[in-house]
């Protein structure tokens, strides 16, 4: 997202690696744009703390405190070192006042962090490992406008890492599930890309798995 936030230079902040940015459950009142280094989310789901993403420079954390004035729902760690630029209710309105290029461009990003973050929430509490990563090619279906809904393949543009990263899970755990689906001819793998030979089998199956864990 290319945006001009040259202005907004005294609202610059500095975190060093390993520097918790802020904790789940605590209350929030602002939200931050990464300019440089890497931030990582984590959530406790259960009884195990989990990685929800990390995130690079020109995305955005924290945006649900601004929106919904609820309590942090997960931890932010910064990896490296990491500049940020950290708005509160205050200058959020500056800002979306004073630039509304910016202000759609951000409200267009808002609506996708919580689905996003919403979406990604439904994977990991899924209880079965199989379940979790037929999931994940449900959500990559759903964000993909181009797909011809008419049919039941599905070509996806991604990796076993990129599918383990959505999962919540090992690669090795998600390559062998992967290879599962493929001696069951449900999926085909290659390089640059994963098959998926009915969707409406995963749904299916997902749903029944949701279902039972009820």
């Amino acid at each position: 997202m290319a945006m001009d936030l040259a202005a907004f230079g005294r609202f610059t902040r500095t975190f060093q690696p390993g520097e918790m940015i802020f904790s789940e459950y605590e209350p929030g009142d602002t939200f931050y744009l990464i300019q440089s280094g890497r931030v990582q989310l984590q959530k406790i789901i259960g009884d195990i703390e989990r990685t929800l993403d990390i995130l690079q420079p020109s995305e955005m954390f924290g945006e649900m405190a601004i929106l919904e004035n609820s309590p942090r729902s997960a931890t932010a760690i910064a990896l490296d070192e990491v500049k940020v630029l950290e708005f509160n209710s205050q200058n959020f309105d500056i800002l979306l006042l004073g630039n509304p290029q910016i202000a759609l461009k951000l409200l267009r990003m808002f609506s996708k962090r919580i689905y996003d973050s919403k979406r990604r929430f439904m994977i990991l509490t899924l209880p079965d490992p199989q379940a979790k990563v037929a999931d994940v090619f449900l959500m990559l279906d759903e964000t993909q406008a181009d797909n011809d809904k008419t049919l039941n393949h599905r070509e996806f543009k991604c990796s076993v890492d990129d599918v383990a990263h959505w999962a919540g899970m090992s690669v090795n755990e998600t390559r062998t599930i992967l290879g599962h689906f493929v001696t069951q001819r449900r999926v085909e793998m290659f390089p640059d890309r994963i098959i998926v030979r009915n969707i409406n089998d995963f749904s299916r199956f997902v749903g029944s798995r949701r279902n039972s864990s009820k």
